[in-house]
């Protein structure tokens, strides 16, 4: 099992649209590093759903349910490529750019360091710690 990361503008998509599809096409995405990190996932991996841009939180967990198809939102011979994915868990306590940035085992993680990329790996170790940290009560 491998484990990622998935950001997302909300006021374009916002967990909230996933909870109500139940079942979401990850699409739209145009960067070639994003599009070889949608072909790598595999069923059942894992993902954190991250809200960009006017929130910067990981808000919920979903997991990977169908692989690499032709993103349907593509032109006629594009390259990119779309994934499934279901909603596992809102978390009830997002967990902030912030607070990743000012953690020391946090170093290395993509989301730091690669801020324009969509869709990035995440370690089990950097996966393992943001999901101790959206089950912590609110501060």
């Amino acid at each position: 099992m491998a484990f990622w990361l998935l950001k997302s503008e909300p006021e374009t998509y916002s967990w909230h649209d996933l909870e109500l599809e139940q079942l979401g096409t990850w699409d739209g995405v145009r960067n070639h590093s994003a599009k070889l990190n949608l072909i790598a996932m595999r069923s059942g991996d894992l993902a954190f759903f991250y809200h960009s841009v006017s929130e910067k939180a990981v808000v919920g967990l979903v997991e990977i349910v169908e692989e690499a198809f032709m993103d349907p939102t593509a032109g006629q011979g594009q390259p990119w490529v779309a994934v499934r994915v279901k909603p596992l868990a809102r978390f009830d306590r997002a967990v902030t750019l912030q607070e990743l940035k000012a953690d020391p085992s946090m170093a290395g993680l993509m989301l730091l360091t690669h801020t324009r990329l969509s869709v990035m790996p995440l370690s089990e170790a950097h996966f393992d710690a943001i999901l101790a940290r959206a089950q912590r009560p609110k501060p």
